[in-house]
C-alpha cells in the first residue's frame, strides 16, 4: 500500500508580537522563493521591517513577488515599494481601482517561503496589529504550517498573481468558476473561494460539519453568517449541544459590528453562548466544530462567503483542535459574557433601527452591488 502523504506542522500565532517577527525570521531564511500576500499593507513597522527583509532576500537571489489588495492598501504610498523595485522584486496590486468593479476585493493573508513554510490567517501587516492583543495592537489568530501544505500554497498564490489586473484573458475564461477546493491529505483541506458560479467550498464544508457537529466554538472578528448557518448554530444550541461564539466588543468597522449585533437576541433564545471580547478590536477567524479546525482569513459575513477572495485551511486533527479549543479558553477570559436580558435592556429603539439598517446595507446592497459589477466585467 502506498504510505499516507505526510500530515502538516503547525505553530499557533496569536498576536502580532508572535507572528511579526516569526515571518522575518523566515524570510530571511528563505534560499529561492518567497511570496506575500495581504489585505492590507501599512507603512510603518512592522510594514517598514517586512519590507527590508524581502529587499535582502531579493539582494542575495531570491525570487520575491508581492501581491497587495489596491482597495485594503490604498493608504500605502506608491513609493514605498520603490527600494524592493529597484532590486529586481516583482509587486502587484489586486484589482486596480475603478469605480466600476473596487467591491471584488482579494482578502487573503499568506506568506510562502521555499515551499517549507507558509503563515495563514487574518493578520494584516499594519501597526495596529501589533501588540499581545490585550495591553496593545488588536487580537487576531494565525498559523505557521509546514510539510505539504506550503506548496500547495505556493500554487493558490501563483494563480492569483497571475490575475491580478481581473483582465487577462485567463483569468476571464475562469471566472466562472474561480471558487475551487484542493484536496491535499486526509487531515487538511485547503479552501479557496471567490466570486463566480460554482459551491462555495468553504460553506460546503462548513455546512457538513455543522450538521453533524455537537460542540461548536467560533471566534470572529466580523459575524453576519448565511440563514442555513445560524440555522444550524441554532439547531445544534437547541438540541443540546454546546455553541459558543466569540465575537468583536471593540471594531474597527461599526456597521458590521451592528449588523451581526442584530441577530443576538434570536441566537440566544436559542442557547448560543455569546461572548464579545474586550481588551482590543478582536480580528481573528477561528472555527471549531469537534475536531474539524478551520483557520485563515474568511470572515463568517456575507463579502467572505460570497464576494471576496478567501484562503482558509480545514484541519481534521485531534491534537490541532485541541489546541484550537486552548486559544479559544484563553480569548474567553478576556471576554463578557452576553445574556438574552441584558441584551434586552441594552438595546434602545434607535440602536435597534441602525442594527436592521446596518444588516440590510451588507447583507442585500453591498452583495448586489458586487455581483452587478462581477458580470460587469469584460467578457
Amino acid at each position: 500500500m502506498p504510505a499516507e502523504p505526510a500530515a502538516a506542522n503547525w505553530t499557533w500565532l496569536c498576536s502580532g508580537r508572535e507572528i511579526f517577527p516569526a515571518m522575518l525570521t523566515a524570510i530571511d531564511a528563505a534560499r529561492h522563493l518567497v511570496c506575500l500576500e495581504t489585505y492590507i499593507f501599512g507603512a510603518g513597522h512592522p510594514g517598514e521591517g517586512i519590507r527590508d527583509a524581502l529587499v535582502r532576500a531579493r539582494q542575495r537571489g531570491v525570487r520575491v513577488q508581492v501581491l497587495i489588495d489596491a482597495l485594503g492598501s490604498m493608504g500605502l504610498a506608491a513609493s514605498f515599494w520603490k527600494p524592493l523595485s529597484a532590486v529586481g522584486g516583482e509587486v502587484r496590486q489586486f484589482n486596480p481601482l475603478s469605480l466600476n468593479r473596487f467591491g471584488v476585493r482579494d482578502h487573503r493573508k499568506l506568506l510562502v517561503c521555499d515551499n517549507q513554510a507558509a503563515f495563514v490567517g487574518g493578520f494584516n501587516i499594519a501597526p495596529e496589529y501589533d501588540g499581545d492583543g490585550v495591553t496593545r495592537g488588536w487580537y487576531d489568530v494565525g498559523l505557521k504550517v509546514e510539510g505539504p501544505l506550503p506548496a500547495q500554497l505556493r500554487v493558490a498564490f501563483a494563480e492569483m498573481f497571475a490575475r491580478a489586473d481581473l483582465q487577462q484573458e485567463r483569468f476571464v475564461r475562469l471566472r466562472k468558476s474561480v471558487a475551487k477546493k484542493l484536496l491535499l491529505t486526509p487531515k487538511e483541506q485547503l479552501l479557496l473561494s471567490g466570486p463566480g458560479r460554482g459551491r462555495n467550498p468553504l460553506k460546503q464544508a462548513l455546512h457538513g460539519d455543522l450538521a453533524r457537529a455537537a460542540n461548536v466554538r467560533i471566534m470572529m472578528g466580523y459575524f453576519l453568517p448565511t440563514w442555513r448557518i445560524r440555522r444550524e448554530l441554532m439547531r445544534i444550541a437547541r438540541q443540546g449541544g454546546n455553541v459558543e461564539l466569540i465575537l468583536a466588543g471593540k471594531s474597527d468597522v461599526l456597521i458590521s459590528q451592528l449588523a451581526g449585533q442584530s441577530l443576538y437576541r434570536r441566537l440566544l433564545r436559542a442557547g448560543v453562548r455569546i461572548y464579545e471580547y474586550q481588551p482590543q478590536v478582536l480580528h481573528a477567524k477561528l472555527i471549531i466544530a469537534e475536531d474539524f479546525v478551520y483557520a485563515g482569513s474568511a470572515n463568517l459575513d456575507p463579502r467572505s462567503l460570497n464576494i471576496n477572495y478567501e484562503l482558509m485551511i480545514r484541519f481534521d486533527q485531534k491534537e490541532m483542535a485541541e489546541e484550537a479549543r486552548a486559544v479559544f479558553a484563553g480569548a474567553l477570559k478576556q471576554c463578557r459574557p452576553i445574556t438574552l436580558e441584558s441584551w434586552r435592556k441594552s438595546r434602545t429603539v434607535w440602536r435597534r433601527l441602525k442594527q436592521r439598517w446596518a444588516y440590510w446595507l451588507l447583507v442585500r446592497l453591498d452583495p448586489y452591488l458586487a455581483r452587478w459589477q462581477w458580470r460587469a466585467l469584460p467578457d
